[in-house]
């Protein structure tokens, strides 16, 4: 199997393949629109059903009409055959409409599949504490909507301090997630992850460690993460990350790191790989 193919992009309108997005789309001019971003393992996407359920609540909330599921799967299909490993996201807008922010009454929805190679394993993440806050929006807490420019600041953020990731805060200083992924820390023998119900998204990955009774939620304040005995990020793309600093607190690889792995290596192949 390949890695990336020629085949790298699709688009749509409803179940109309498209050239090219209009400049009316509602996604480019107010981030009207939501996105999922998935790991391609084999030919498939194995976390795929859990993408679709957060998809499913942020198009709800939204007030956003999905295209039928079976095409979208279809479509997911196609552009994933045949590749080995990478990252597919799907990009679903509310459509094109006029200028102003009230939406159309009937507007059709425009998505889109894009193919990415699968990024490089990352090891041991130096965090960088960020100074922009989250603003708090429980309207938009938990789903993966496309205003993303807090997520983008702190990226250049980051990257101006030398550093691999940032540790974001909401806007009364509770630490919430990390600019691409969730956030866990170990207290006392037990993993724990802050709750999204005010600000963040709440991963799928994230989302299965719930379920599975791997780590528990819980408010967390910043002496709670940089006392903890570990820290680690999760995603969807490239699974459980240890932390090996934040800021000028250091620590060492701890032993709860390899066995939360394991189950999830045992429960998705693709996150096979060793953690160090």
């Amino acid at each position: 199997m390949a890695m990336v193919k020629p085949l790298a992009a699709l688009s749509f309108q409803g179940h109309t393949r498209l050239r090219a997005l209009s400049l009316a789309n509602r996604g480019l001019n107010y981030g009207d629109g939501l996105f999922e971003t998935m790991r391609i393992h084999r030919g498939d996407v194995p976390l795929w059903s859990r993408h679709l359920a957060r998809l499913r609540e942020g198009a709800e909330r939204l007030g956003m009409t999905l295209p039928e599921q079976a095409f979208i799967e279809a479509q997911i299909a196609a552009i994933s055959a045949g590749v080995e490993a990478g990252v597919l996201k799907l990009l679903l807008t509310r459509g094109d409409g006029g200028r102003g922010y009230l939406p159309p009454a009937a507007a059709v929805p425009v998505w889109a599949l894009t193919l990415h190679p699968l990024p490089a394993r990352m090891q041991a993440l130096r965090l960088h504490p960020c100074r922009i806050r989250m603003a708090i929006q429980p309207a938009l807490a938990g789903i993966k909507h496309c205003n993303r420019l807090e997520q983008v600041l702190a990226r250049v953020e980051v990257a101006q301090a030398g550093y691999d990731e940032g540790l974001l805060c909401d806007a009364t200083g509770t630490p919430v997630c990390a600019t691409a992924a969730n956030l866990l820390v170990l207290c006392d023998g037990h993993w724990l992850t802050p709750p999204v119900d005010r600000c963040g998204v709440a991963g799928v990955l994230r989302g299965w460690l719930l379920e599975a009774g791997l780590v528990k939620q819980a408010a967390l304040s910043l002496q709670d993460v940089t006392s903890a005995d570990a820290l680690a990020l999760c995603n969807a793309v490239r699974g459980i990350l240890p932390v090996a600093a934040l800021g000028e607190r250091h620590w060492s690889f701890h032993p709860a790191l390899t066995t939360l792995h394991a189950a999830l290596a045992r429960a998705y192949p693709m996150f096979d790989e060793a953690v160090a």
